[in-house]
């Protein structure tokens, strides 16, 4: 998968025989809703009347709505998001940047367009994963856990070279995803009818960081 890549046609294309078309257009229907209403305030009749199936079809391929939201979050998760969004840090982190500053440049503009492209399904994770315990293990395991690992080498590195103050691993991970992911789901998610100048945002929220990290 490339970061021009939709995770849900690379989900479609990779479950081609194991689902119907009735299938996909409800998933498809199902992650337009979701998105736009979030899960609580979207009922399945809606769901139906956007697939143009009868609301009976849903129950017999799912039984709850419950179902048909991890139906689409888990497999998405655990075989296209996570694969990729491991691998392709792995790339940015194998790389030995100079410095810390040079490392976030990197890790944003990587991840701008991949979420660019995957929106809908990025904004059910943003809006689900606090209030369903199923997905927040789903997300604790397959990416959590592992990025903050391999984070963790890029910190102690950068530690030792005095690029930045010495925090425990743990808050530096947290102030620099909490700063990049504040940026994307202002950008993206609440604002993105704001007039942005894109290159501007993203280096103030770099130096913004860096000011935050750098060693008096």
């Amino acid at each position: 998968m490339s970061d021009q890549d939709s995770i849900i046609e690379e989900f479609f294309e990779e479950e081609k025989d194991g689902l119907t078309d009735k299938q996909k257009k409800i998933i498809a229907a199902a992650i337009e809703s979701f998105s736009e209403k979030g899960f609580a305030a979207t009922s399945t009749s809606e769901i139906a009347k956007k697939a143009g199936v009868a609301e009976g079809t849903i129950f017999r391929h799912y039984k709850t709505k419950k179902d048909l939201l991890l139906s689409i979050v888990v497999p998405m998760m655990a075989k296209f998001i996570a694969p990729f969004v491991i691998n392709d840090l792995n790339k940015v982190l194998n790389t030995r940047y100079e410095n810390y500053e040079d490392f976030l440049r990197a890790m944003i503009e990587n991840r701008v367009i991949f979420f660019k492209n995957n929106l809908a399904l990025f904004k059910i994770l943003f809006q689900e994963i606090p209030f369903h315990p199923e997905l927040k293990k789903l997300f604790k395991e397959h990416l959590a856990e592992k990025v903050y690992e391999r984070f963790t080498e890029l910190i102690h590195y950068c530690q030792a070279e005095g690029q930045i103050i010495d925090l425990p691993p743990y808050s530096v991970v947290r102030l620099t995803a909490s700063t990049i992911f504040g940026y994307i789901i202002g950008r993206y998610l609440l604002f993105p009818e704001e007039d942005w100048e894109d290159d501007l945002e993203i280096e103030r929220t770099i130096q913004f960081i860096m000011h935050g990290l750098s060693p008096r």
